[in-house]
């Protein structure tokens, strides 16, 4: 099974970050405008596709699926991502991070059950979203799956078997943790389509959407096309090794740059 999964994570109005989702300048990199994601679903909706459960995909043994997901939990998961989804007749998994279910931002508990109300998938990001998450210890590790798990079943009263990582730091060991845990599919954020199995958890990578991705570069990543997946997969990589080198070091770095862009940024839209 090959499976091409789209990772989003907040759809804001512009100048409104803080209204869904987690703050701060990394995470203002994935929110995208109300009107940039519209686009990006009638970009995918030309296609010769149907974004599909993941769940249903494996079941029925597809050879080829599209998935959307949605990291976080933030309150834009709602409205209007699901409404968006919902004109479309498309579903949607929804990653919550359960320590901050009800807060500012954030899905409240009859949201969550809304989503799922509505055929959306809904899963487990963790308790607490550890900004390094696979270089936590493993009984963490299965604790934050075990917990965040228990919580959300809780709230829609049935079992949560599928969950991605935060942070983008995944490692068989997370994996480990998910299917110890009875997480049965795994999301991470490395950009590849093929389909691995950890012990009895499926693991899936996905081809992660910044705000300022084009529609068309959506679509050609939902479609398979190589250029874009090639390009993302190159990036990763490098990313992927700056982390491992600069460990929290890297983490503070990035931080730094992406907060002075965003000053920068701002004091050019000011002097405008």
């Amino acid at each position: 099974m090959r499976c091409r999964a789209l990772l989003y994570h907040d759809v804001v109005d512009e100048g409104s970050g803080l209204a869904s989702g987690f703050p701060g300048a990394d995470a203002e990199l994935y929110k995208l405008g109300r009107a940039e994601f519209a686009e990006h679903l009638s970009a995918i909706a030309t296609l010769n596709c149907r974004p599909l459960s993941v769940l249903d995909a494996i079941a029925g043994e597809e050879q080829d699926a599209v998935v959307l997901t949605f990291d976080d939990g933030g309150s834009s998961a709602l409205h209007p991502i699901a409404d968006l989804l919902d004109a479309c007749g498309w579903i949607g998994h929804f990653f919550i991070t359960s320590n901050f279910i009800a807060n500012k931002g954030f899905l409240s508990e009859s949201e969550v059950r809304e989503l799922r109300k509505r055929g959306h998938i809904v899963g487990s990001h963790s308790c607490s979203h550890p900004a390094r998450f696979a270089k936590c210890q493993f009984s963490r590790m299965e604790q934050e799956w075990h917990d965040s798990c228990d919580r959300l079943a809780d709230i829609l009263g049935e079992a949560v078997t599928i969950a991605s990582v935060p942070g983008g730091y995944y490692s068989r060991a997370a994996a480990e943790a998910a299917a110890f845990a009875g997480i049965r599919v795994l999301f991470n954020s490395e950009p590849v389509s093929s389909l691995s199995w950890v012990g009895d958890c499926a693991v899936i990578g996905r081809y992660s959407i910044q705000r300022g991705t084009s529609a068309d570069v959506a679509a050609a990543l939902a479609q398979g096309s190589i250029y874009p997946r090639a390009k993302q997969f190159a990036y990763w990589n490098i990313k992927k090794a700056a982390k491992s080198l600069g460990g929290s070091h890297w983490l503070r770095f990035r931080k730094y740059l992406l907060e002075r862009t965003a000053k920068s940024a701002g004091q050019s839209s000011r002097e405008q």
